[in-house]
């Protein structure tokens, strides 16, 4: 029995080393597993994908910012052209501004000096409203048309200006200057004394054209030509008109001095 004990105990300590060693294979295997192949793809994937990913956010928003520069860029140079072609504008509108003044004051010393020497006046008033040589060559547009009949004007050979307005008139009668046109038709019958033509003018300006910018003139010389055919009470109203319905402009001022001027107790 002694000796049994003695040799079983002998086998144990044989074995622990053994068990040992497998004890410390396990642990190894417990703590450090064989790592899945798969999954390091998958995860070597997902970072390339990732990198990808910022590559292209950042280039989209390299390509988003340089397309923000190139529109501002392009505003500026639209802004800077609307500028210059505002200025322009305004440079086109004063010049017609002053030229138009000082046609109109030569239009309204015309009759004076036609009254002073009446004798030269015979001419421009006798063909007035009847046939004069046409001033108006064929083809061309509305605008260069107007032009050549406003140049005529200008120029004052009156008698040949009614005669271009009045083919342009017929020539376009909705036209866009249609308005302008009939005004200085108006303009050019009222230098050469020819008030019923004249008034009639300025009487279809303002009844077909009631919005256009030339209906506080045409209101104005619609007085003016009263005035002159003697029809004071008619003239009066007229250019009270212009006071109440354009107040502030040139046309009002003017019609308030010419009312200062009409007979106080003229019929």
């Amino acid at each position: 029995m002694s000796s049994l004990s003695t040799s079983t105990r002998g086998a144990g300590r044989g074995l622990l080393p053994v068990l040992g060693v497998l004890v410390a294979l396990l642990a190894g295997c417990a703590t450090t597993p064989e790592e899945d192949p798969t999954q390091k793809r998958l995860e070597d994937l997902d970072a390339r994908v990732g990198r990808i990913d910022r590559i292209v956010e950042n280039q989209s928003l390299v390509q988003l910012a340089q397309r923000i520069d190139g529109l501002q860029a392009e505003i500026r140079t639209l802004n800077g052209r609307i500028e210059e072609l505002q200025n322009a504008n305004e440079g086109l509108r004063k010049q017609q501004r002053e030229l138009y003044a000082d046609l109109d004051q030569r239009l309204k010393a015309a009759p004076a000096a036609a009254a002073a020497a009446p004798g030269a006046a015979v001419a421009p008033v006798a063909v007035a409203g009847g046939a004069a040589p046409a001033v108006v060559p064929a083809g061309g547009d509305e605008q260069a048309l107007y032009g050549k009949a406003f140049d005529t004007l200008k120029s004052g050979d009156y008698a040949a200006a009614v005669t271009a307005f009045r083919q342009l008139a017929a020539t376009y009668p909705n036209g866009a200057l249609a308005d302008n046109t009939q005004y200085w038709l108006g303009e050019a019958y009222y230098v050469t004394r020819d008030y019923d033509h004249a008034s009639a003018c300025f009487e279809r300006v303002l009844a077909t054209w009631p919005n256009s910018r030339k209906a506080p003139d045409a209101l104005l010389k619609l007085g003016y030509t009263q005035a002159e055919q003697k029809r004071f009470a008619a003239a009066r109203g007229t250019l009270q008109q212009v006071q109440t319905r354009f107040p502030g402009t040139d046309a009002a001022r003017l019609a308030t001095e010419r009312l200062q001027k009409l007979p106080a107790d003229a019929k």
